[in-house]
């Protein structure tokens, strides 16, 4: 299907689009890893309570409930903004003026979501930062929805496509990597300019948002879209394009199983600080905050080590098997967490082996989830003659959003069961939990039908 008149994006500028994902991984990952954590901290953490202390039918809390409010809204604006995008006729292109209105304001929220202005303990400060994250959802959707969009435009084929989601799955981790080391970079500034932990994270955060931005601008001025983008604007209306894509069977298949992958990606990424401050380092938070940067570091290392293994064994056999192995092995991982703490060895050898053992999953799936959804969307293209490749990662993001919040609500909900030493309950509940949905994503992926995909894609880029 490449059209002979658009150029193949050469390496730097395939580098150049990837950076990109190392900036909006880095502020969403902030958020995503660290607002649970900061709004409800263990009582050793040297965090005071920002939030109300309420709750109702057993699970519900003021932080579940801040968490929920941003993703739905966020999970709206997603279809909202693809469609905008899709049926742009901007002479720069249908995604990049997007990203470009989006990066700032971004940052500048998600910044915000960690100073609270009010009291602590009061509803003003609930409502305020309920506020903040919308505005930090509509503007980050701006940026990520077209960027997602770009990818296939961008990969003229499979190779291409798998190439960019190996660039952008590596750029992912690294932005993973550096939000999870935040309340390391908070601790650092404490001791340095004799800040509380609390001014410590705020500057961190604000420190690390300000490289976000240049990261996430250079995509914007480095990719010329014209020039490598087959780019037809969208007459589709929102609502017709978002019917059409969720009549796609193979896009339901795939669409319900990155569902609950990433509720239980979240819970796992949310509950890291837990695991290390709770249950392998009761005693000593700062040791289980130190090692929960560690092992940030080390999943992210590990998995960058299987990144070639992933696209040779991706050639050699196909995307869906190795998807579905990687969600049945996260299973396995999630099994582990239940454990964690007594076993008769190290917390530091406990804390690794989650970290490896959750680093092989996620190098899988991190890669092969978004070519998977690249193909369904080129091959809709090449079945219907519509290019809507926005509205795709768009009705993507928008139930990955439910499934973060279902990740979020899952684990906000289970902390009423226990977060602090010796009661602890809440915390490997959500081990229990996160195998659930890896059960449920197998189930789901079970039924893409890559065989006909592939061979209908490989038909048109013949013609």
């Amino acid at each position: 299907m490449q059209n002979s008149r658009v150029e193949d994006l050469p390496l730097s500028k395939q580098i150049a689009y990837a950076v990109g994902q190392f900036g909006w991984s880095t502020i969403v990952n902030i958020l995503g890893v660290q607002l649970v954590f900061f709004y409800s901290p263990p009582a050793d953490a040297g965090i005071p309570r920002f939030l109300p202390d309420f709750t109702i039918l057993v699970v519900i809390t003021t932080v579940v409930l801040l968490t929920v409010s941003g993703r739905l809204f966020d999970a709206i604006t997603d279809p909202l903004i693809a469609n905008m995008s899709d049926r742009s006729r901007n002479p720069r292109g249908r995604r990049i003026p997007f990203m470009a209105m989006g990066a700032i304001p971004a940052a500048l929220f998600c910044v915000l979501m960690f100073i609270p202005v009010f009291e602590p303990e009061s509803w003003a400060n609930f409502a305020y930062l309920v506020v903040i994250q919308l505005l930090f959802f509509l503007f980050i959707t701006m940026y990520v929805t077209p960027f997602f969009a770009l990818l296939p435009e961008l990969g003229h084929n499979a190779t291409q496509k798998l190439n960019l989601s190996t660039y952008i799955s590596v750029t992912w981790a690294l932005g993973l990597m550096l939000a999870a080391q935040t309340p390391a970079i908070g601790s650092g500034l404490e001791g340095a300019f004799g800040l509380s932990t609390v001014q410590g994270f705020q500057v961190a955060t604000g420190i690390l948002a300000v490289f976000a931005i240049i990261l996430m601008f250079i995509p914007v001025f480095v990719i010329d879209e014209k020039r490598y983008c087959e780019s037809e604007p969208s007459q589709v209306p929102v609502m017709e394009a978002l019917k059409t894509s969720f009549r796609n069977k193979n896009f339901i298949a795939f669409v319900f199983s990155d569902f609950v992958y990433f509720s239980a990606l979240t819970i796992v990424l949310t509950g890291v600080l837990y695991y290390a401050t709770v249950l392998l380092y009761p005693d000593d938070p700062t040791q289980g905050k130190q090692l929960a940067g560690l092992l940030m570091i080390v999943m992210t290392i590990t998995s960058f080590a299987l990144y070639p293994l992933v696209n040779i064994l991706a050639r050699k056999f196909g995307k869906r098997i190795l998807v579905l192995c990687s969600f049945s092995f996260y299973a396995v991982v999630f099994s582990y967490v239940f454990f964690m703490g007594p076993l008769p060895f190290s917390p530091l050898v406990q804390g690794l082996i989650l970290a490896v053992g959750a680093a092989m999953p996620n190098a899988f799936l991190g890669i092969l989830q978004n070519a998977v959804l690249a193909d369904i969307a080129e091959h809709d293209a090449y079945k219907t003659g519509i290019k809507q490749e926005g509205m795709y990662f768009g009705a993507r993001t928008f139930m990955q959003k439910f499934g973060q919040t279902a990740g979020l609500f899952i684990f906000a909900g289970l902390t009423v069961f226990g977060v602090d030493p010796g009661n602890d309950a809440g915390i490997r509940y959500s081990g229990i939990a996160g195998l659930v949905l890896c059960v449920l994503a197998v189930l789901f992926f079970l039924r893409y039908d890559e065989k006909t995909v592939m061979k209908e894609l490989a038909e048109a880029e013949k013609k």
